[in-house]
């Protein structure tokens, strides 16, 4: 019997010694150096003073009104030590030093686990930085950026370099560089959170085997740009508004990208893959661009099926002379622009589609043959090639087209939003940045 009370004792004794303790403004730094692991300290409505080291495994949380204000140098809160949560709090007031990564939050290599939750960070150079740190979870914060830099010079939302695990989940990111920047990172998940007014929503450089699913882009420079990464699965994804590219793949190799929505208003391209190999690309939805895909630079061995092209002016811009094949085990996509017939009712049309003919390749290489749409030389050129498929260049072929094209909806909160985005767009003067040329 002693045994089992002792046993009971021993697991009943952390669990006594852990302290929570309510911290009044101007007593956070003594509080901090009494903690012990595992204690949670809960600071009082009012403004705390930092910058704050968290060194040992505690809890850091405000309530209603608490806020932590850095003094204009280094990171707000920087977080050490492992186990660590931080959560309901106010943070603002970081420095500006890009090279030091000056955050509202920053979480370094060997605090593994932390729990980044239910925040509210604004005017910071970068809202949170997992720099390092395995199994970190940063769910529920609103991230509000600065907007005092040039857009290519600002922070970035949350910054994820190094650290596998990461699951990044519910945010809400405004203004800054990028939304979620992901570098030289692996197995991390990015799902369900809104991006709006950023240079990129979701950024990608050598982060392989990562899920981006659920995430939504409304008004950004361009989506979802993923770059020098392999075996990723991007997912019911949505671009609303952006103004140049919804999703690029750029040496992306080996990626599922499922169920997406890219719907235009102001997008340049819906999709750009530029060398990227070993693709499957399927159920997404291509709409209202200027350019449904533009597929270059030797992309080969990509599966494109159960797609839909709508209302795209191009629909599809491929440069190269080779014979592609868009479709995939007789599912081909839907086109808006193909006057099909289903005589035998199986949802196919009964004819292939090309997507582009001889014409576009010479629009493409010499736009000033614009001039000459209208002649009558031009249309015999287009009856030819309608007449005699023989002579077509190389290009995109669907020989399975759907009849059909699949629906991905959008709420009407989010429609209004994206409304909003393409209005503001449209009366921009000018724009503060290229986003493809520091990234």
């Amino acid at each position: 019997m002693w045994r089992a009370v002792t046993l009971a004792a021993l697991v009943l004794l952390p669990l006594a010694a852990v302290a929570q303790t309510r911290v009044e403004p101007g007593a956070l730094a003594a509080a901090l150096g009494a903690a012990a692991p595992g204690d949670h300290l809960i600071l009082a409505p009012g403004r705390h003073d930092g910058p704050v080291i968290l060194t040992r495994p505690v809890t850091l949380e405000g309530e209603a009104g608490a806020e932590l204000v850095g003094n204009g140098t280094g990171s707000v809160i920087l977080v050490t030590a492992p186990d660590v949560t931080v959560r309901g709090m106010s943070v603002s007031g970081s420095g500006t030093d890009g090279a030091q990564v000056d955050s509202g939050i920053r979480v370094i290599k060997g605090a593994d686990r932390a729990l980044i939750e239910g925040n509210h960070l604004h005017g910071n150079l970068h809202g949170i930085d997992i720099h390092g740190a395995r199994d970190a979870m940063v769910r529920g914060n609103t991230v509000i950026g600065s907007d005092f830099f040039r857009m290519n010079d600002r922070g970035n939302g949350i910054y994820v370099w190094n650290a596998p695990g990461t699951v990044i989940e519910g945010n809400d990111v405004r203004l800054g560089r990028d939304g979620i920047f992901s570098n030289t990172s692996r197995q991390n998940v990015y799902r369900n959170n809104i991006f709006r007014d950023l240079r990129f929503a979701v950024h990608f450089m050598n982060t392989n085997d990562t899920e981006v699913s659920g995430n939504i882009s409304i008004g950004n420079t361009l989506g979802f740009a993923l770059m020098f990464s392999d075996r990723i699965v991007v997912r019911d994804n949505k671009s609303l508004g952006d103004r140049t590219h919804g999703l690029m793949l750029n040496y992306a190799n080996n990626a599922d990208v499922t169920g997406n929505l890219i719907r235009g208003g102001t997008h340049e391209k819906c999709t750009f893959i530029y060398n990227a190999h070993k693709n499957l690309i399927a159920g997404n939805r291509f709409e209202g661009c200027e350019i449904g895909i533009h597929f270059t630079a030797g992309s080969e061995r990509n599966a494109i099926t159960g797609n839909a092209f709508v209302g795209n002016r191009t629909q599809v811009k491929y440069v190269g002379t080779r014979h592609i094949e868009w479709s995939l085990a007789g599912v081909g996509n839907f086109w808006s622009d193909h006057p099909a017939f289903d005589l035998d009712g199986d949802s196919r049309a009964d004819s292939p589609f090309r997507p582009n003919d001889l014409m576009d390749h010479i629009l493409w290489s010499q736009p000033s043959a614009k001039l000459l749409l209208g002649s009558p030389a031009v249309q015999l050129v287009r009856w030819s090639q309608a007449a005699f498929p023989a002579i077509l260049p190389g290009g995109v072929v669907d020989s399975h087209p759907l009849m059909r094209a699949p629906d991905i909806t959008v709420s009407p909160e989010l429609a209004a939003a994206e409304a909003a985005a393409i209005r503001a767009a449209k009366s921009r003067k000018h724009e503060d940045v290229d986003a493809l040329a520091s990234h």
